[in-house]
């Protein structure tokens, strides 16, 4: 006999609510069935199937416990549904204490009678199941990305292999010979490849080009100490929108009207949508006056970010750029020249929101501002300064910056900050809260294979989560993670609650990750789950011959007591964290 991950003492915990949340809290339950009942019918489906298969005789097939709702009878297995759908149950006929007689034509159907591989392969159907639907949930998510961003160079990051080598604008046709696509065809592409030279067919400016590159792997901390890497070449898709900087109050831009965090749409009545395209534009310009329509950023709230809340006003600018002196070309050179000439720039470096109290704030950083500096190293890409920042996180930073054409320069370090997680357990981390405000725009194009895109992508999002859950477990018994992590079914309550509010995609998806959880912890080594069943089965491998009954009896009641307290400690979680709200509901009810 093979349990769900939530036995029926589970089911004694799944009081909550109150009557001022009757209806929503109907809904929620709705939710909570959905999602457990449906993922203990997979889990027991999978102990089901591999019995039939290998002619294991079932008696019953029960999805919950308590009184029966539903009770088919089939040619030899009785198909239940019990009132707690929050746990479930395969009976299979098997030999031993209290089994009864067995009709000499039904032994060979025993559990036991059958070969020891046929064994395993039965109790491991059930955690492979909850292993294996997330494949299918994910790729149902992912067959909606009917879109995918071009695999066009958007932006390139200093000191990384396409720097000087790729431009934005170009687009990526081939690597290695294998045709591309979008920009997740260049990612599938690299992985693998990191320290071996790749050819890459770049089209640029209508003419095709070889480009050789090397890709690095770069390393991004996760929670739990996980360690995950990517191998890239520096670049991402999405070219810079047009929203400008103004970092001079004495140029024609300024004199105009236009301001830092301007987005002009139409430059003379031609519509822009990158600043690649307001660059050509502008530094095309002889010094005749244009006029310029765009959209300003008008924060709503007062307190947080420049654009937290923001509205986007309309607003036309008239200016007349400085005569140019020469003829212009090539990217940099018409950036300089527009810069010169008309006194805007991208806003990449301009800052957004500088929060009072911080270490960026006390060092007289001030939102407006353009960095120019880090450590005495020149900046032109916000994202490769936050990784610059973040690689040297202890360490004292000099930061220059400019105002209204104003040279400055101030000293900080990156701020230390303590917090706790939902479930209690407690983080540090160095954080650079200072943000800009640089849109990019990405011209979305069909997605070839999206069947192909959906199945890998499944297939990867599933095994990410496998690691992270799997070393979650490790971290605990290392101690690394407090047992406060540990959560039980009110939590589950909530969670299918909060996600089938968001919607089916957000639903999905926290079932995915559930099911995942639930198959991994069947496939712990306690007596009574799946995982002890497999040690039972591991030791008769070696010993040629089963565990004794008394041996079995007692584990099992050692690992009922081991979940028993297992749940208590998730009940005890589960209601600290909800201690207010229970209190609150309890006077809602009680006055």
């Amino acid at each position: 006999m093979w349990y769900g991950r939530h036995a029926s003492s589970w089911a004694l915990l799944l009081v909550v609510g109150s009557a001022r949340r009757a209806r929503s809290s109907a809904v929620e339950l709705v939710y909570f069935a959905l999602l457990i009942g449906g993922l203990i019918f997979i889990h027991e489906f999978g102990h089901f199937a591999l019995a039939k298969v290998f002619g294991v005789k079932v008696l019953t097939f029960s999805i919950g416990f308590g009184p029966k709702l539903l009770r088919l009878r089939g040619r030899e297995t009785e198909y239940c549904l019990s009132v707690l759908p929050f746990g479930g149950f395969v009976k299979m006929l098997e030999e031993g204490k209290g089994a009864g007689p067995i009709p000499p034509e039904d032994r060979s159907r025993t559990f036991e009678a059958q070969s020891l591989y046929k064994r395993v392969l039965i109790v491991v159907a059930g955690p492979a199941m909850n292993l294996l639907f997330p494949i299918l949930l994910y790729g149902a998510v992912f067959l909606e990305h009917r879109s995918l961003p071009p695999a066009v160079v958007g932006v390139v990051f200093p000191g990384m292999p396409a720097e000087g080598k790729l431009q934005p604008g170009d687009r990526v046709e081939a690597i290695d010979g294998d045709e591309v696509r979008t920009y997740p065809d260049v990612q599938r592409l690299l992985s693998g490849k990191a320290g071996r030279a790749v050819k890459l067919v770049v089209t640029r400016e209508g003419r095709e080009l070889e480009v050789v590159l090397t890709p690095v792997r770069v390393a991004r901390d996760r929670e739990r100490e996980i360690e995950e890497s990517a191998d890239v070449l520096g670049f991402l898709p999405g070219l810079p929108a047009p929203t400008v900087g103004v970092p001079a109050t004495d140029s024609p831009a300024y004199r105009a009207g236009l301001r830092s965090f301007d987005r002009v749409v139409s430059v003379g009545g031609t519509r822009i949508s990158t600043m690649e395209e307001l660059t050509q534009l502008l530094s095309a310009n002889r010094g005749d006056t244009v006029t310029l329509s765009y959209l300003r950023p008008v924060p709503v709230l007062a307190q947080g970010g420049l654009f937290d809340l923001a509205v986007m006003e309309p607003g036309v600018a008239t200016l007349t750029p400085l005569p140019r002196p020469a003829p212009v070309e090539g990217g940099v050179l018409r950036e300089r020249d527009v810069l010169d000439r008309v006194g805007i720039e991208s806003s990449e470096m301009f800052v957004a929101f500088v929060p009072e109290g911080s270490s960026e704030w006390k060092a007289g950083l001030r939102a407006g501002d353009r960095i120019t500096h880090l450590d005495g190293k020149p900046q032109r890409l916000w994202l490769a300064m936050k990784d610059e920042l973040k690689r040297g996180a202890s360490q004292m930073r000099e930061l220059r910056w400019t105002r209204e054409g104003e040279p400055k320069r101030g000293f900080f370090q990156l701020r230390r900050e303590g917090w706790q997680d939902e479930y209690g357990q407690s983080y540090e981390r160095y954080v650079f809260r200072t943000t800009s405000w640089a849109p990019r725009h990405v011209e979305l194009v069909p997605n070839p294979n999206p069947v192909l895109y959906a199945l890998r992508s499944a297939i990867e999002e599933t095994g990410s989560v496998i690691r992270f859950i799997s070393v979650g477990f490790v971290r605990i018994l290392q101690g690394k993670i407090s047992l406060r992590s540990v959560s039980g079914p009110i939590t589950l309550y909530d969670v299918a609650g909060q996600a089938g509010a968001k919607g089916t995609t957000y639903f999905v998806w926290a079932m995915a990750v559930i099911s995942i959880n639930l198959g991994l912890v069947n496939l712990l080594p306690i007596p009574v789950l799946d995982g002890g069943h497999l040690v039972f089965l591991g030791l008769e491998a070696l010993k040629k011959r089963p565990v004794s009954m008394r041996a079995r009896e007692i584990a099992s009641l050692v690992g009922m007591s081991m979940l028993a307290l297992l749940m208590l400690l998730a009940f005890k979680n589960d209601v600290e964290r909800r201690w207010e709200l229970i209190l609150g509901q309890l006077r809602d009810l009680f006055g």
